[in-house]
């Protein structure tokens, strides 16, 4: 079956975004006196949306005094108030690969576990209204990713069959995700999580271009 969609994730596929959270998730740490190195955020929190890591927080730190819900209303706060003023550094190769994807007649999708505002704006700031088809976000379902149902979700949407699909994502949860969906999955690897489990993708790439070439050379669209 000839593939008709390319869905994206967001953080850490297209953007690159995690250094940004991690710099927020120590600032907030450290107001209750906890620190949060970096390779302690790698390990345990890069790649995993924010309900979970402030769940983990909470269980992980016995000097923490308050709730995962403060410190995802913090969390929160810290990203809106960052996007206020600035969007997220494009990855390499994020553009050329949805502009070329779109070009060739695909649909093109974003598909993130975590909160909506952050895709939304990426796609103002950089000017890609007009390439992306549908957005679908943690907001929108009940069971975020490592669960099928952002993905589920996507191809509802996009009115196509999980196999005229491919999947971009850049973590184990992102591409359990995808295939547990019956989405064909690529993953990109940053320096972050080269980790995590990939074992599920079909291929492994270190940035998108090299992503991008692979799914030409291997499929057919539409």
């Amino acid at each position: 079956m000839n593939i008709k969609a390319i869905l994206f994730d967001h953080d850490g596929t297209l953007v690159d975004s995690e250094t940004i959270h991690y710099e927020m998730w120590k600032i907030i740490l450290e107001s209750y006196g906890i620190t949060l190195t970096l390779e302690d955020y790698i390990q345990n929190y890069a790649g995993f949306p924010t309900i979970s890591n402030a769940e983990t927080m909470t269980n992980r730190y016995s000097a923490l005094s308050v709730t995962a819900s403060v410190l995802i209303d913090a969390k929160n706060s810290a990203t809106k108030l960052f996007l206020s003023t600035q969007a997220f550094p494009l990855m390499k190769g994020a553009r050329e690969s949805i502009n070329y994807f779109k070009e060739q007649g695909l649909k093109v999708s974003v598909v993130t576990g975590a909160s909506g505002e952050g895709v939304k704006n990426t796609i103002n700031s950089y000017d890609l209204k007009s390439s992306i088809s549908t957005v679908v976000s943690g907001d929108d379902v009940r069971k975020s990713k490592p669960a099928p149902d952002c993905y589920l979700l996507a191809t509802q949407r996009l009115g196509l069959h999980a196999s005229e699909c491919i999947a971009i994502e850049d973590s184990e949860n992102g591409v359990a995700a995808a295939v547990a969906a019956n989405v064909t999955c690529v993953a990109v690897s940053g320096s972050m999580l080269k980790h995590h489990d990939f074992s599920k993708a079909v291929k492994v790439f270190t940035n998108l271009d090299e992503a991008r070439h692979w799914i030409v050379e291997s499929y057919e669209f539409i």
